[in-house]
């Protein structure tokens, strides 16, 4: 009898050792061919394709169409997985792919019909950028066509990629639309909920501008002018369910200095764009090399898979970022009861049935139901002026003014966009589509209100060029003049602490390097939580015999989101439950009519302190006897979820900021592969950085490029990621570079020595 388990053992254990070198072999079959030379008819020349010990690709080509050929071949032979999720989101495709669990997402994209979207607005084109596009896409299906075997998220789904089209390109924009824009979309909505249900009054104190202004010529929006409603009682003393764990304030910082500041020549720029982190990352490490109008073109900085060009860089003359900029550019239009509409089927596709789902069109755009009330949507991602590929006429800008004349005839979602020059001259604009309506709305408007201008784009955009001070900064909050805010509107500025904090690093210092750049880039210290922190060591010190470790804690909180801080963790986490406790009243009731309530968050600061130094009664909760007994109560409550949630052993020492809020960057598809999963994600690393401070962190969210350069002096910029240029698990380049961008060390922006060389030679057509 032992002899037979023994022998199933074994077998078991051979089995599964058969299996896993079966898999491996098919792994390793799915590694892409990163030498060889190739006859092709899809270029006029030879084009080179290099790799260096980072993976980053170099290409080398005659002209920017051969370019984008190869570059089409590299990176759907690195992220063939990402640019089909880009494509499948944007499009409401992942259910097909994925699943059920999709299904909502889909129905979220589908609203926008962004499919059929992308197929007019590839249509309206001009010649030379239909052409890169189809020349890009002939790339991504030379490399798809050459693989011996499917990327590994393939052969685990039993599913293949469909052949790339130049229109998937433009969806990979929308997608991008949909990082960016669809909380300004879901703002709107909001704040229209809001007033409808609370009035004016409640709009207004909820969304009041606060003391962090850092508008680059220095205007204020003036401040402390809301009353504080009344709460009614029917209100307070329904059930004050949990809302949303408040969100963070995400966002991405850029900032430049004059030729005058730096300690070399030329103006300097940072920029580190704060983005969702997955495996593999979003970002491309790029150079490009080719001859355009006669012009020798260098080009290095990161592209994103999915587009023929570099998104962010510098061609040697110029350097330039972005940030998201958050104009407004949605209008909610109220429809009238009879206002005509019509339904448009769309079935999402499941691997072997459908589910349905239908739009509700109006003239105005597609329909949305809220409270037995009709809205029509118009947002700048539905017109044709969205979408198109101006970004990559940087390439030939030698001077900050020649990129400030290109951005706001670039097709993509708003960015402020800060450029330098080796002349050492600075400028920011808003770069990208931005509606040519006059009159932005916080709220829905009437269809008589509706603009006939929303059909053009913007082209008188702000600039702010060599600035008196020699310097340039923006992180999402308003950045445009307080003049201009009628013009251009609040579409959810950022708070504005960090962009605060980031003016003041700058003002610090009279001369900056590269390396002082990254230093402010990882700046964590907590000054917008100190108000919160003297709050409550205030409240619990009354207390101090139940409190004593805790109050230790928190006198040695450090004043940084470092780490070893436990202190940080009980102000972030104290700070939550008061926002909680005292808005849940009010978000509750709009959570239940289906408004999404958490673009709201962001604006909540000073309408917070406002309630705490007034303490009105009808604002004072039912559990509650007094406005310290409430803060006191608000500690109370969140401590215990602190140490059952954010403590890896239920005590107070180890609910460690660097635990609560560790760096977890995972494969979408790790969960789903038993055993060997978890490989497939990057190390978990502690936590360091939060927000409202420029070392913006979360666990799965924060820098994703840490960008700083001098266009005069290449051989110093840097460019650090977090995570590896392929997405194949068993390549070199898989990790490379993760380490550095979690100790914050260096990378060097332009490429190394060649690893591997793949060539493509003309073929004549037979």
């Amino acid at each position: 009898m032992l002899n037979w388990i023994k022998w199933l053992v074994l077998s078991a254990i051979a089995l599964v050792c058969i299996a896993g070198i079966v898999a491996y072999s098919i792994l390793r079959m799915s590694l892409p061919e990163l030498t060889g030379d190739t006859t092709t008819t899809a270029v006029s020349a030879k084009v080179t394709l290099s790799r260096d010990a980072m993976g980053q690709a170099i290409i080398t080509a005659d002209n920017r169409v051969d370019a984008a050929y190869a570059l089409g071949f590299a990176h759907a032979q690195d992220r063939l997985f990402q640019m089909d999720l880009q494509r499948r989101a944007a499009s409401g495709e992942l259910s097909e792919w994925v699943g059920s669990m999709a299904v909502d997402v889909d129905k979220r994209a589908r609203f926008h019909q962004f499919g059929t979207r992308a197929t007019d607005t590839f249509d309206q084109l001009p010649v030379y950028q239909k052409q890169l596009l189809e020349q890009y896409a002939k790339g991504v299906n030379a490399a798809i066509a050459e693989m011996s075997a499917l990327p590994f998220e393939y052969l685990v789904t039993g599913f293949e990629p469909r052949a790339w089209q130049p229109s998937d390109s433009i969806l990979v924009v929308y997608s991008m639309y949909m990082d960016l824009q669809l909380g300004q979309v879901d703002l709107d909505l909001a704040r229209t909920a809001l007033k409808d249900t609370f009035g004016m009054d409640m709009l207004r104190f909820l969304t009041q501008p606060s003391q962090y202004q850092a508008a680059l010529d220095g205007s204020r929006v003036p401040i402390g002018r809301a009353e504080i409603p009344t709460l009614p009682d029917a209100i307070r003393q329904q059930s004050t369910a949990m809302v949303s764990r408040p969100p963070w304030d995400i966002g991405s910082n850029n900032w430049a200095v004059s030729g005058e500041l730096t300690t070399g020549n030329g103006a300097m720029l940072a920029n580190d764009m704060h983005l969702g982190l997955r495996v593999p990352i979003i970002w491309y490490r790029t150079q490009l090399r080719y001859y355009r109008d006669g012009e020798n073109v260098s080009i290095t900085g990161v592209s994103l898979p999915g587009l023929p060009g570099v998104v962010v860089g510098t061609n040697g003359h110029i350097a330039w970022g972005f940030t998201n900029a958050n104009l407004d550019n949605v209008d909610w239009i109220r429809l009238p009861k009879d206002a005509p509409t019509q339904t448009i089927n769309s079935p999402i596709a499941l691997s072997d049935t459908q589910e349905p789902y239908s739009i509700t069109m109006s003239e105005w755009g597609p329909v949305r139901s809220l409270n037995n009330q009709q809205y029509a949507l118009q947002w700048v991602a539905h017109q044709p002026y969205a979408v198109n590929l101006r970004v990559m006429d940087l390439d030939l800008a030698k001077q900050v003014e020649s990129a400030v004349e290109i951005a706001p005839t670039m097709g993509m979602p708003v960015q402020n966009m800060v450029a330098v020059d080796t002349a050492g001259n600075l400028a920011w604009t808003p770069a990208g589509a931005v509606s040519g309506r006059t009159l932005p709305s916080n709220t829905a408007i009437t269809p008589d209100m509706v603009d006939e201008k929303w059909a053009t784009s913007e082209s008188d955009v702000p600039v702010v060029m060599n600035p008196p001070l020699g310097r340039l900064w923006t992180a999402n909050a308003r950045v445009i003049a307080a003049n201009d805010l009628p013009r251009f509107g609040d579409g959810g500025y950022a708070l504005g602490a960090r962009a605060v904090q980031i003016r003041d690093r700058l003002l610090d210092r009279e001369t900056f390097s590269e390396q002082d750049f990254y230093r402010i880039q990882l700046d964590n210290e907590a000054r917008f939580l100190m108000p919160w922190h003297r709050l409550l060591l205030t409240t619990i010190q009354a207390n101090r015999g139940e409190f004593a470790k805790d109050i230790s804690l928190l006198e040695n909180w450090g004043a940084c989101a470092c780490p070893d801080s436990v202190g940080y963790t009980l102000v972030r986490r104290f700070r939550s439950q008061v926002m909680q406790d005292l808005l849940s009243p009010v978000l509750s009731v709009l959570e239940k009519q289906g408004t999404p309530v958490g673009p709201l968050l962001r604006g909540v600061e000073p309408a917070l302190w406002q309630l705490l130094r007034q303490q009105p009664d009808s604002w004072l909760p039912n559990s509650a006897t007094t406005w310290q007994h409430f803060m006191l109560q608000a500690y109370q409550n969140a401590k215990p979820r602190i140490l059952e949630e954010e403590s890896p052993d239920n005590t107070l020492e180890n609910a460690t900021w660097g635990n609560v809020n560790a760096l977890r960057i995972r494969h979408p598809f790790s969960g789903q592969i038993p055993l060997l999963g978890d490989m497939l994600n990057m190390n978990v690393t502690a936590g360091f950085g939060d927000s409202y401070m420029p070392a913006v962190q979360a666990p799965a969210f924060g820098a994703s490029e840490r960008f700083f350069v001098r266009p005069g002096a290449l051989d110093k910029a840097i460019l650090t990621l977090p995570g590896g240029q392929s997405g194949h698990p068993l390549s070199p380049y898989y990790r490379a570079g993760f380490e550095e961008y979690t100790a914050g060390q260096s990378t060097p922006l332009l490429p190394g020595d060649a690893q591997y060389i793949r060539t493509f030679s003309p073929k004549e057509n037979q």
